[in-house]
């Protein structure tokens, strides 16, 4: 009762702004309508690994990829695609620490999710402490507080970490991320058949998400599922 009043007292005082035009944000979010309608949709897409899949038959799909060689993780809910004001606004969290991006992409993901039955834990993908020490931050774990506040999700900040400061993913090809990220995670306790929702703000080839998946299937994990903001 006191978050709900404490929600409406800011609602009144800061009223919601769109941070992509500054006009009057929509339903409590900092977005408006128009903005909110010409975000870039993440649909069709692969059922499992969530790749964009342009197609008009309207089916579920799978990608040659997933029907070839499935991937450790069972399913990607991706609602964006990496592109216009979702780029802009992950580039905004990232690398200018605009965490009110967090909260409106945490929002967004949330509805996107509230549908769907709810995992046991959901785990932020984990920093090397390296990392978070240069940053200041895990833009993952600022997304998924929203999130695990919206869906009343538990937040696993401590179950697995990152042993090895692995070099930046953004210039190397699909091959060398898998070697890159390789037997990087460590998950510190047993998983008795849990899903696990692993949280990330983007996924591009998939490489990172999985190895922490297969590291989670390991330690016992009978699901894994990846939420993402956007998939590139």
């Amino acid at each position: 009762m006191v978050n709900n009043w404490l929600d409406i007292i800011q609602h009144y005082l800061l009223p919601p702004t769109c941070i992509l035009c500054g006009h009057s944000g929509m339903a409590g979010y900092d977005i408006c309508e128009v903005c909110y309608g010409h975000l870039p949709r993440n649909s069709p897409c692969c059922v499992q690994c969530g790749l964009y899949l342009p197609d008009v038959s309207g089916e579920p799909l799978l990608c040659g990829r997933c029907l070839g060689n499935p991937p450790a993780y069972d399913q990607v809910y991706a609602p964006f695609m990496y592109q216009g004001s979702i780029r802009h606004l992950l580039a905004g969290l990232k690398f200018a620490a605009h965490y009110k991006h967090a909260r409106l992409l945490g929002m967004l993901l949330a509805v996107h999710l509230q549908s769907r039955p709810k995992p046991a834990l959901l785990l932020p993908m984990p920093l090397h402490n390296k990392r978070y020490r240069q940053r200041g931050f895990n833009q993952s774990i600022e997304i998924a507080k929203t999130v695990a506040k919206q869906l009343h999700i538990p937040l696993a900040l401590n179950l697995c970490v990152r042993q090895r400061d692995t070099p930046g993913q953004k210039h190397l090809s699909a091959k060398e991320r898998r070697q890159n990220i390789k037997n990087a995670f460590v998950v510190r306790r047993p998983l008795q058949g849990e899903t696990v929702a692993i949280l990330d703000d983007i996924m591009t080839t998939g490489s990172t998400v999985q190895e922490l998946a297969l590291a989670l299937k390991q330690a016992g994990a009978g699901r894994v599922e990846v939420w993402v903001c956007a998939r590139a």
